[in-house]
């Protein structure tokens, strides 16, 4: 079986590698370009940084090319990964189980859970390569009883250098993006191929039978697996004539920054531990693109910011149009549960020592699902009843709720369930055989 995945992110490389291991021809098209981590002298940036002459989040995509950026309100900011890894390659590196909605629906991917840590052996950051401030924080959300716990990392805690700006990417290769799946691909026979924008699915009697890109250019496939996120699976999925639905969720960001002398938060890895509570998590977060492109964050020092990070698992309420743009508002309840978020990330830093001004950071989405949701009738085949034939799902588009939590782990499970349903029903259909043309091995990245 000839098989068109689309997006090399969590989902994309999880899919593929699954697919590929069990026999089928696999090509993976990746809009972005090879992902190269950025410079680790970011902070050269410093004095245009002072001078205001960053500018804002339009600022962070010429910077930042691997990183694309749109605004869908006036108060949110939308991040993605456009690069070979995604939204992985610009990660924090978190795995936690995030399945906030799952039972609703009849989805237990605690099986996909538990393979997915065997492959990855997350573990936590040490304490003793935390930053102090960070140390007194954890200890007063203990006492304030937030049940606060260290985030387990997919970071060698013997590579990691501290450098904290994981989310530029990592240049001892310490921390793991999806990248890493790569060989497992290329070793039984598939490629990938990148900057190549994946326009339409084409369908033939209701079935895909391939894909046209941007370019012009047309590859045929006997089944396309759409994992470019909620945004880009949910814009194929429009100009393929296909209506995603009007679902979207993003995750919200909102960091609170306080001050600290010579707290070098930059200084150590980013979001040691985390507390969660209803709708939402607190972790400390420094926040690169605030410090480096919000103007409020501007008159302190790289040395002395503080950071705690809201991480707010907002109201499904996102529109995804045809050329990309996105419609995504606060509802009452977002900003009810962010302001009660901000109040208790106050709370700590007062009580670990950080003073203020106290100042959000760029609201910010960076978990983008929701478009294609999963209902109890679809959890059996892995796909939703609405899809064409030959059509597949593998990414967050698939949950039906905001998670307020890292989901790169939630991904990868989705993706490993989808890529085996797809399996079994291939085996199943006499017009899916798999086929035996040769295909290119693309040299390892």
């Amino acid at each position: 079986m000839r098989v068109i995945v689309v997006g090399s992110g969590a989902g994309g490389a999880m899919a593929a590698r699954e697919l590929a291991m069990n026999g089928h021809q696999v090509t993976i098209l990746e809009a972005g370009k090879a992902f190269r981590p950025f410079t680790r002298h970011l902070f050269w940036a410093a004095g245009l940084r002072s001078m205001g002459l960053l500018g804002g989040e339009k600022t962070i995509d010429r910077f930042f090319p691997h990183i694309s950026t749109l605004r869908s309100s006036k108060e949110l900011v939308l991040v993605r990964g456009v690069t070979t890894g995604g939204c992985t390659a610009i990660s924090c590196g978190n795995a936690v189980r995030a399945e906030n909605g799952l039972d609703e629906i009849g989805l237990d991917l605690s099986g996909e859970f538990t393979e997915i840590e065997r492959l990855l052996n997350p573990v936590p950051i040490p304490r003793a390569k935390w930053r102090p401030v960070t140390q007194k924080m954890f200890d007063c959300a203990e006492t304030l009883g937030l049940e606060p716990a260290p985030t387990p990392k997919m970071v060698d805690v013997d590579k990691c250098d501290s450098c904290g700006l994981c989310e530029l990417g990592c240049f001892t290769g310490a921390r793991w993006d999806s990248r890493r799946l790569f060989p497992d691909i290329f070793a039984h026979g598939g490629r990938i191929v990148t900057g190549s924008e994946v326009r339409r699915v084409v369908l033939a009697n209701g079935v895909a039978r391939g894909v046209d890109m941007a370019d012009g250019t047309h590859l045929e496939g006997d089944a396309v697996v759409l994992a470019a996120g909620a945004i880009g699976t949910a814009q194929v999925l429009k100009a393929s004539g296909i209506e995603p639905k009007n679902n979207l969720w993003v995750d919200i960001v909102l960091t609170l920054g306080g001050v600290l002398k010579g707290a070098k938060m930059f200084d150590e890895a980013p979001m040691a531990w985390f507390a969660k509570r209803p709708d939402y998590i607190l972790s400390p977060y420094p926040d690169i693109l605030s410090h480096l492109f919000h103007k409020p964050w501007r008159d302190v020092s790289d040395d002395d910011r503080v950071g705690v990070m809201v991480k707010l698992a907002d109201e499904q309420n996102g529109t995804v149009e045809l050329d990309g743009s996105v419609r995504k508002e606060l509802t009452e309840h977002d900003q009810s549960r962010l302001e009660e978020g901000l109040g208790l990330a106050e709370k700590i830093m007062r009580s670990a020592g950080v003073v203020g001004p106290f100042v959000p950071g760029m609201m910010n989405g960076g978990h983008l699902g929701g478009t294609v949701p999963l209902t109890p009738r679809d959890v059996k085949e892995m796909r939703p009843d609405w899809l064409p034939g030959g059509v597949w799902v593998a990414d967050l588009s698939l949950m039906p709720k905001s998670q307020g939590l890292p989901t790169i782990m939630t991904t990868m499970a989705l993706a490993l369930r989808v890529s085996r349903s797809l399996l079994s029903q291939s085996r199943a259909s006499s017009r899916l055989e798999p086929v035996t043309d040769k295909i290119e091995v693309v040299p390892r990245l």
